[in-house]
């Protein structure tokens, strides 16, 4: 059973930085696409960023140039660096990752105060 668990999540000022970091165990092979979405209040879970095996990357428009996706194989886990957060960047954070099935993480809270 495929296991993805979310850390790095925090309380930051505008402006500043945080890095999430997701860990997956459970599966000896690689994902197809992985990436981080985001669920802020009130509102809908969107995209924020995806990669695939072959290395394509996507960003949602409203984190792109701030954010970054990466990942480590040998650890087996992917990281989302973000930088110039905004209030609006504020939301749940969530992992995804695709083997036979689509995995989630539990989620890690993200503020930006103004």
């Amino acid at each position: 059973q495929v296991q993805l668990v979310e850390s790095g999540g925090g309380l930051v000022q505008a402006g500043g930085s945080l890095k999430l970091s997701c860990a997956a165990s459970g599966s000896i092979f690689s994902p197809a696409r992985m990436g981080w979405y985001r669920q802020p209040p009130g509102k809908q879970r969107e995209l924020v960023a995806t990669f695939t095996l072959i290395g394509t990357t996507n960003y949602a428009d409203s984190v792109k140039g701030r954010f970054t996706i990466s990942r480590d194989n040998a650890k087996n886990t992917m990281y989302l660096q973000m930088n110039s957060l905004k209030p609006e960047d504020t939301a749940v954070y969530y992992c995804k990752a695709d083997y036979d099935r689509e995995y989630w993480g539990q989620g890690t809270q993200v503020t930006v105060s103004s």
